[in-house]
């Protein structure tokens, strides 16, 4: 097991409103403690090789590997153009994936949005119509495309199509790919699904090749059954909260015995920082005791 970060918490910052580069990020990202970072497409200025390099040149200054490039497809996009687009956009980003992280780097898919014409038998067919299409490009550049269940893209109109766990594991299932297709999994997203993050581990750890470890509290007086909305989601409740991992909802004994269990040896990010640096820095140190604790070799 080896830890990565990911800046959700500067991800406006860096992708909308371009106050902070990728480069600034990477070098405040050495105090962590962490030995990669992840990547969004959304930070990047430019596709091109010689920044991509100029990107790759700055996290192996900074001693970093780069596991995982996040991309949002919206493979249930209704128009047949938006869904090729998508998945010609995913392409590319095959490509910059293989450039910063190598081989068996992945390379993250989603399902798309909900879009409210689209049914759930439709948009399974497409799901898996474009990730099939997809996996002959990532075979010929050895990259994992590993798909998540999410909540919803902060530049997205709807929430996540397969946000719901019948519904992720209808298109995980359907695709036999166990080379270069697997789960990212969240387990904090499943709590804002309304479904049980060790549930649906134990439906997918044999197929998890990479992982985010956020965390989730409660404010004060509120409980999960009063978020929940008309559909069982909790969405993202101003009184569902951010924290440090480990001190929220997710049993990460559990997860960690679970993944220990099936011989995991992949990466699990932190996904926080909402309260500063200092929590992301507290992540990264519960993690590596984690580490300790449930995978011998260390690593």
């Amino acid at each position: 097991m080896k830890i990565s970060a990911f800046p959700k918490c500067y991800i406006d910052d860096i992708a909308a409103r371009r106050t902070m580069s990728i480069f600034d990020w990477i070098e405040m990202a050495k105090t962590l403690g962490a030995e990669g970072l992840e990547m969004y497409d959304g930070f990047f200025t430019s596709l091109d090789d010689a920044y991509i390099d100029s990107v790759g040149e700055a996290l192996s200054r900074a001693g970093f590997a780069m596991p995982m490039l996040c991309n949002s497809p919206d493979f249930t996009n209704p128009s047949p153009d938006g869904r090729k687009r998508a998945i010609e956009r995913e392409v590319e980003l095959i490509r910059v994936t293989r450039r910063l992280g190598g081989a068996r780097a992945a390379c993250r898919v989603l399902s798309g949005q909900r879009y409210p014409q689209v049914s759930i038998a439709q948009g399974v067919e497409w799901v898996v119509e474009c990730i099939t299409q997809l996996l002959p490009v990532a075979r010929e550049y050895d990259v994992v495309l590993a798909m998540e269940n999410h909540y919803k893209d902060g530049f997205w109109q709807y929430p996540e199509f397969a946000q719901k766990q019948d519904v992720f594991l209808a298109i995980v299932n359907a695709i036999p790919d166990r080379a270069h297709f697997g789960v990212q999994y969240d387990p904090s997203n499943a709590i804002v699904a309304g479904d049980d993050p060790i549930d649906l581990l134990r439906h997918v750890a044999d197929r998890v090749v990479t992982m985010h470890a956020s965390d989730r509290y409660l404010a004060a007086g509120a409980t999960l059954d009063d978020l929940k909305q008309s559909d069982g989601t909790l969405g993202y409740s101003p009184n569902l909260l951010h924290g440090v991992t480990g001190k929220g909802l997710n049993d990460y004994d559990a997860i960690f015995s679970i993944l220990a269990g099936v011989g995991y040896a992949g990466w699990v990010s932190i996904e926080d920082g909402m309260n500063g640096m200092d929590e992301m820095r507290e992540s990264v140190n519960f993690l590596k005791k984690m580490r300790a604790k449930y995978f011998q070799s260390g690593v």
